[in-house]
């Protein structure tokens, strides 16, 4: 820890480095407080970093995967040993409440052996030997993998990309956003120092760095959480060498509550932390509540009366605080204007929670939460992704034409639906247009390791979680003698189709 906080460096081929600059950065809770500074690199660095991991992937994918998983187990051990560190320093650059920071690490470190478990569970070859023929069919690692994660989730979403990568045989050059860089640097360069140098390489900077990674040519497949805006950019550096893409891109996820939904104080605080986690600041947050009819004036009270009990807005680092500042003031001057909107277009805000006692909001990027009523379908707050501690709620009368103005997005990551008829909310899942659905249940709590997760439309394409996430990292390669040409005597002019 230096005087004006953590240092974190570029890491590349098992060496820390300065980089080309160095930038501060502030504890968005109370913004005189600097967390720490990173550096930054610039095109000939990244080139670099791409260049040790090439030089890095022979011999570890030539690693068995007992091998593999024996250095990565290793790599969560000495994690686990400084989970309280690194809990701390993510609570303060970030300004996401502690307990939410320590299930991150702990969540993220959790991913490592799944993606060794579903490496083993995908399998190396199949094959089959019969009347048709000899068919091998292989799963083969990709080579460089170039990974661009988030601010909101740092660790977790790193861990998404360089777990399954790890475990199949790739290795990684990470980008990590420069807005919360510092714990998620200080976790990445843990793993490496336990790897062979080269496997994992970490350069932080803006679009220069990032648009070195996805266009190199030795760089073989590409991780992207983030926008909409950047992600055409960044398809259209892969574009330049054909490269496959992982792209998960947020959403404007509708949570649906049918008629029958139970309005208990339990209920309701699991949707109140849907939407408000990491103040609002979640990819797959609830960001518009649809209510029948019958029940908006209660579940609007029972709402407000769960969100006023759980919702204490104050510093990250207090215990019994649970929604923090916003991470950046331009995301504080969004959320502001979209809740301006709502007004101009008559709605109603009403504020929600709680100010810990004696905390000056004034000091940070604070926002209080709010539930938002009274507000048409083209409202702004309603047709875009707020991204921030604020939520709209609407009422519906008929499932089917609720069913067209949910899915009248072109975002379409998560959604959820509420009803105490288990059958009949999965029947309405189905037809919601959402790479995701939560039952009873919104925003990680209903996350699982072996459900895979992923957006439609312009929330992007690709699977993170499950098998199905550990599969992105494998590409296949197939070996097929058909029985055509192995028999004595047969033509092989190949003029024939298969079966005919």
């Amino acid at each position: 820890m230096k005087a004006n906080g953590v240092e974190v460096p570029l890491f590349i081929e098992g060496e820390a480095g300065p980089g080309s600059a160095w930038v501060e950065r502030q504890n968005p809770a109370r913004t005189t407080e600097t967390v720490g500074r990173v550096a930054t690199a610039d095109a000939g660095e990244t080139r670099r970093a791409i260049e040790a991991a090439s030089r890095a992937f022979p011999a570890w994918s030539s690693l068995g995967l007992d091998e593999r998983e024996a250095q990565l187990m290793r790599a969560a051990e000495a994690l686990r040993a400084r989970d309280d560190e690194l809990a701390q320093l993510l609570a303060r650059e970030l300004g996401k409440v502690l307990p939410d920071c320590k299930g991150e690490l702990a969540f993220g470190n959790a991913f490592l052996k799944h993606s060794i478990d579903a490496t083993r569970r995908l399998g190396i070859n199949d094959e089959l030997d019969d009347e048709q023929g000899r068919l091998l069919v292989t799963r083969r690692p990709y080579g460089v993998v170039g990974a661009i994660t988030p601010w909101n989730a740092p660790v977790l979403l790193a861990m998404l990309k360089v777990g399954p990568a790890l475990a199949t045989g790739n290795v990684v050059v990470v980008k990590p956003s420069p807005l919360v860089p510092l714990a998620v640097t200080q976790t990445l360069i843990t793993i490496a120092e336990l790897l062979p140098p080269g496997v994992i390489n970490v350069v932080q900077g803006e679009a220069e760095v990032g648009c070195t990674l996805v266009s190199h040519s030795k760089v073989r497949k590409v991780a992207f959480t983030g926008g909409v805006v950047t992600a055409r950019s960044v398809m259209r550096g892969a574009a330049e060498t054909i490269k496959p893409l992982v792209l998960e891109l947020g959403g404007n996820d509708p949570a649906i509550f049918l008629n029958n939904a139970d309005l208990s104080p339990e209920t309701m605080t699991r949707a109140v932390f849907g939407t408000f986690l990491n103040s609002g600041q979640v990819c797959m947050a609830a960001k518009r509540l649809y209510v029948h009819e019958f029940i908006l004036a209660d579940f609007v009270d029972a709402y407000r009366e769960a969100a006023d009990a759980a919702l204490v807005v104050g510093d990250p680092l207090n215990e019994e605080v649970t929604v923090g500042p916003m991470a950046s003031p331009e995301g504080v001057a969004r959320v502001e204007e979209l809740l301006e909107d709502a007004r101009a277009r008559g709605g109603t805000v009403h504020t929600l929670g709680q100010v810990q006692n004696g905390f000056a909001l004034e000091e940070g990027w604070f926002l209080r939460p709010s539930l938002v009523t009274g507000l048409g379908d083209d409202a702004r707050l309603v047709r875009e992704e707020q991204f921030g501690p604020t939520v709209p709620v609407l009422s519906f009368q008929d499932e089917e034409e609720l069913l067209v103005r949910i899915n009248d997005s072109d975002l379409a990551l998560a959604s959820s639906v509420w009803s105490a008829d288990e059958v009949r909310a999965f029947a309405l899942a189905q037809r919601v247009e959402a790479g995701f659905t939560f039952v009873n249940c919104h925003n990680r709590v209903g996350l699982s390791l072996r459900a895979p997760f992923g957006g439609w439309k312009q929330s992007g394409f690709g699977r993170e979680f499950g098998d199905a996430g550990v599969a992105e990292y494998l590409q296949l390669h197939t070996i097929n003698r058909p029985a055509t040409v192995r028999a004595s005597g047969t033509s092989t002019t190949g003029r024939a189709y298969p079966g005919v």
